[in-house]
């Protein structure tokens, strides 16, 4: 993209007066003209600059004056078709878009003469417009209170009537209150908030268990920078109400920052939920990422490094990661004069990285999963909203927000394609309808509930397990505490007792105790325990040993440390499981060991860190340890503490220095006072900068060829080594950027489901020669600045006139600022940030392992593996 400068100002001629005589004097000679500075006309990025998918085309329809209109970042659609939309720090704007053809010049927009603003969510339902006040916006000195508005309008939206302000929200900044949007039942309305916006209270109802915890085993490690390190879950919300905003019901619950929500045709409500870009590179990183907001859901958001992994069973996981980015707005496609694949879609927005995203989702089991397309692209385009003009069958997107450059653009459908309305999209499944049957018993007392819910405690779909122990955890638990302790069914079992553990304890940090305190749910501790000895490890999957072990966790934590018999059969038997084959697995019982004080437990895990192939995993085991007190020998010390030194050299988000300070604190605290008098060398210790982050410098084997490789590679897909493979990726530095089975970096795109989208030959040509074809998701940029000057990288973030690029894809903390006044263009690398050669320090059977791995998904009973 190159930006237009404009001159400002002419060359001034200068005179001498005459002489004193009667002799004029000579005309002076003329100083040369001199240029005045050339200014930039502030303008949202042109629309020929964007990369647009094919037979689609973008208009700019309105480039906002920010000195005069500020930087909006919501809009929504009145019943004429005209669009309301809200600068975040200011008023609202009514723009009344041209026909399709005609000219952008004919955008009208006019000022709203409402004291409303500071607006994350609008909406037109019920004759009415309604308004999310997010930020403390003032009119005539009055601030306007931040919450739920109601304006009335009787004419379509040409007038309104008084505003009414329907329910008081506490939060704000941009984790506070978000979106409304209209419920499926055409009665009611969802609203959507942030982390950083309390709970509202008294709920009329909740369909997520008001059982929420932070359910830590080991002590809460906050942000490593203090970000809101007082905050406790479940964090971000989603709440269904009544059109006056009376009768509030808690729906969904555990995202850290979701901007917006959609339903699709079946009723089901997805949202985009943000990462916490400061965990880049730590093992409680989540990446941006669709969820399925099902009804009673907890997704596990707890501050700092206690969120909650995916694969813990008392909350659900993603349907995609997407991976870094901001979400903002979203729709479905409903409406739209686009080909039925699109308007089937989901449109989202990523506002740190320019992408208005389609993700196409089918059904999957009981919920869905997701195939992400990118329909445009741009730099810079920090998209806030997005919305289906049913009017026009048009997209509308709103860039801006932080006080950036804003715009309002337009995409149409020009291709040859029908774009005859799409009546149904993919066909639903048995499991589908067998969940919505398991939540209508959700949020309320139903003495069939138990009956009906229980036999699905064990299923093998995930979000059916959920549904059903949720319906089973609103019902009062002695109706139903004997049968779960005696369930003889090991799957059944452990959704039984981690519901029962739920249901009668509490967590301490939600329900403060004082020394003397009756605890919750502590004189069933011992019952549960032997029910869980009863569990037949050696039958269990993988899956069910680690959702086993999480019920202890929530146990302890709400309960109370067992008595120290029970913990000496407890470390015993626990043990001897201890490492496990999996990284979820090894991650849990290292915990549990760590509480438990088992005697061997420093030695295993410092084993395992040193063996670890990516930097998450190291940390994972050194968090849990950095609480442990016994079993400790003076050489373990010293190798403990001097990781420190070397995790020193990892790369990651803003957080890491500050997470890895409070880890060595903590450990440090359990030191006697002679231990830190010996071990003061190494505790005062600098670290040496360049230290190898994971594995060792590898030679160089061969330069591989393609043609070469391929064939070898293709026979030798059986009999291979799962953990290998895993270890190859690490050494070969692929988990620095990319993130596989929920672990690793994700500054490249994820490769967990690379068998699903690569034959063996793509993906091999993907690494041997990753600049042939580079994703517009995650290639660089060169930006030119006016010194002539450039920078090369990936956009991460806006603010106001700034612009911040991450130059290294191995240092995501690592951003170079610049002035967007100054950027004379912005082009598309055409080197892909993934250097090359990657596969030339490996032999031939280690390529067989590291290409079966990224084949298996993360499973290791795929059949490649089985000798």
């Amino acid at each position: 993209m190159h930006r237009t400068l404009s001159l400002t100002g002419l060359a001034m001629l200068l005179a001498l007066p005459l002489a004193a005589d009667d002799k004029a004097a000579p005309p002076a000679a003329k100083p040369p003209a001199t240029k005045p500075p050339a200014v930039k006309t502030p303008a949202a990025t042109a629309a020929d600059a964007l990369k647009i998918k094919k037979d689609f085309k973008a208009e700019l329809l309105y480039s906002v004056p920010k000195d005069q209109q500020g930087s909006w970042v919501n809009l929504c659609v009145d019943p004429t078709g005209r669009l309301i939309v809200s600068d975040q720090y200011g008023p609202l704007y009514r723009i009344t878009p041209p026909a399709i053809g005609s000219p952008a010049a004919e955008t009208k927009v006019e000022k709203l003469d409402l004291q409303l603003g500071g607006s994350h969510g609008l909406l037109w339902a019920f004759d009415s417009l309604y308004v999310m006040v997010n930020e403390g916006v003032k009119f005539n000195g009055v601030t306007v209170p931040q919450g739920l508005h109601r304006v009335r309008s009787k004419d379509g939206g040409d007038t309104f009537e008084k505003p009414e302000f329907l329910h008081a929200l506490q939060g704000g900044g941009e984790h506070g209150v978000h979106a409304v949007l209209p419920g499926p039942d055409g009665k009611s309305l969802y609203i959507v908030v942030g982390d950083a916006t309390k709970m509202v209270e008294p709920l009329a109802a909740s369909r997520v268990p008001k059982l929420w915890g932070e359910d830590h085993l080991l002590p809460r490690m906050p942000d490593g920078n203090g970000f809101m390190a007082n905050v406790l879950g479940p964090g971000g919300c989603i709440y269904k109400i009544d059109p006056d905003g009376k009768e509030w019901e808690l729906i969904s619950t555990g995202y850290r920052n979701e901007f917006d929500a959609a339903f699709n045709r079946h009723g089901d409500l997805f949202t985009y939920d943000a990462d916490m870009e400061w965990d880049i590179n730590t093992p409680w990183y989540r990446p941006t990422r669709v969820c399925l907001a099902a009804s009673g859901s907890e997704f596990g958001w707890r501050n700092g490094a206690g969120k909650w992994p995916a694969y813990y069973p008392d909350s659900l996981p993603a349907i995609y990661n997407v991976g870094p980015g901001s979400p903002t707005g979203m729709t479905f496609g409903y409406g739209a004069k686009f080909p039925a694949k699109y308007q089937e879609a989901l449109i989202m927005c990523d506002w740190s990285y320019g992408k208005l995203y389609a993700m196409h989702l089918t059904p999957d089991g009981a919920a869905y999963k997701g195939e992400l397309e990118e329909l445009l692209n741009g730099s810079p385009l920090p998209l806030t909203d997005v919305v289906i003009n049913p009017k026009d069958g048009a997209l509308y997107f709103t860039i801006g927000g932080r006080k950036t450059q804003s715009g309002l653009y337009r995409v149409t459908y020009v291709g040859t394609e029908s774009t005859a309305p799409s009546k149904t999209g993919p066909e639903l499944g048995p499991l589908h309808a067998l969940r919505k049957k398991l939540e209508a018993f959700h949020g309320k007392p139903d003495p069939k509930a138990v009956e009906t819910a229980w036999p699905y405690l064990g299923h093998e779909d995930r979000y059916i397990r959920s549904a059903a122990r949720i319906a089973v955890e609103h019902q009062d638990p002695k109706e139903w505490q004997e049968r779960a302790l005696k369930e003889a069914d090991p799957s059944k079992a452990i959704g039984a007792l981690l519901a029962l553990v739920r249901a009668t304890g509490q967590d301490p940090f939600h329900h403060p105790r004082k020394s003397g305190d009756v605890v919750p749910g502590r004189d069933l501790q011992n019952p549960i325990i032997d029910a869980l000895d009863r569990i037949d490890w050696s039958k269990l999957t993988a899956t069910q040993q680690v959702e086993l072990v999480r019920i202890y966790s929530v146990l302890f934590n709400r309960t109370g440390r067992p008595e120290d018999a029970v913990r000496a059969r407890l470390v015993k038997r626990y043990d001897a499981f201890f490492p496990a084959k999996g990284r979820e697995l090894n991650a849990e019982l290292c915990a549990l060991l760590v509480y438990l004080e088992a005697p061997d437990v420093a030695a295993k895990s410092l084993k395992l860190i040193a063996e670890a192939p990516t930097q998450e995993e190291q940390i994972e085991y050194a968090k849990s340890l950095r609480v442990l007190k016994t079993g400790w020998t003076p050489e373990m010390r010293k190798e403990y503490f001097s990781w420190y030194l070397q995790a020193a050299n990892f790369k990651g988000g803003a957080s890491l220095n500050g997470f890895f300070r409070n880890m060595k604190n903590d450990a440090v605290a359990t030191l006697t006072s002679s231990e830190k008098q010996d071990l003061k060398p190494i505790l005062e210790a600098k670290p040496v900068v360049g230290t190898p982050i994971v594995g060792k410098p590898r030679p160089i084997v061969k330069k591989y060829k393609l043609d070469e490789i391929v064939p070898v590679v293709e026979k030798g897909l059986t009999g291979r080594d799962f953990d290998r493979g895993r270890r190859l990726f690490g050494e070969a530095n692929c988990f620095a950027c990319h993130r596989f089975d929920n672990e690793g970096g994700s500054m490249g795109p994820d490769l967990t489901i690379a068998s699903g989208r690569f034959s063996v030959r793509d993906l091999v040509e993907s690494i041997i020669d990753p600049s042939k074809e580079i994703s517009d998701q995650y290639a660089a940029v060169v930006i030119t600045v006016s010194d002539g000057k450039s920078v090369t990288g990936r956009i991460a973030n806006h603010n106001g006139d700034n612009i911040s690029v991450m130059t290294n894809m191995l240092d995501p903390n690592g951003l170079v600022n610049v002035s967007a006044k100054k950027i004379e263009s912005i082009e598309k690398s055409k080197v892909s940030p993934m250097p090359e050669g990657l596969l030339d320090t490996l032999k031939e059977d280690e390529i067989q392992d590291l290409v079966a791995y990224l084949l298996s998904r993360g499973d290791r009973n795929h059949k490649m593996f089985k000798k």
